[in-house]
């Protein structure tokens, strides 16, 4: 299994970007972004589950963030709006099956990509 993240970049606040992950293997329960600023702990973005397509976000994101997914090319993607300086930090894409408490949890997912950086400029 490899997950592959793409999109990240620097973007003036206000501002919009789309992360997307290309996802090999095999197709799991949920997929999630994270996103990891220096110096704080891994925090919860959103996740999607694959069956059902019921959408999960961070209390941080939502309005601003939207999770998407396209069966066709495997991947899955993280449109972002209304960025702000405080979204800056390095965003993970993951994969796994976690049950649904565990699925805003990074112990929830076992595959990870590699982070992509995005920086908000105010």
């Amino acid at each position: 299994v490899q997950l592959q993240a793409s999109g990240g970049g620097l973007v003036q606040a206000g501002g919009s970007l789309r992360l997307t992950c290309a996802v090999s293997g095999r197709t799991f329960r949920s997929y999630g972004w994270f996103r990891q600023a220096p110096g704080k702990e891994r925090e919860f973005v959103a996740a999607l589950n694959y069956g059902n397509n019921r959408k999960y976000y961070g209390d941080s994101v939502k309005g601003r963030f939207t999770i998407s997914k396209d069966r066709a090319k495997n991947t899955f993607d993280l449109e972002m709006n209304s960025l702000k300086p405080e979204d800056t930090s390095v965003y993970y894409c993951a994969a796994g099956d976690p049950i649904l408490s565990y699925v805003s949890a990074s112990t929830g997912y076992r595959h990870w990509g590699q982070g992509t950086l995005v920086t908000v400029s105010s």
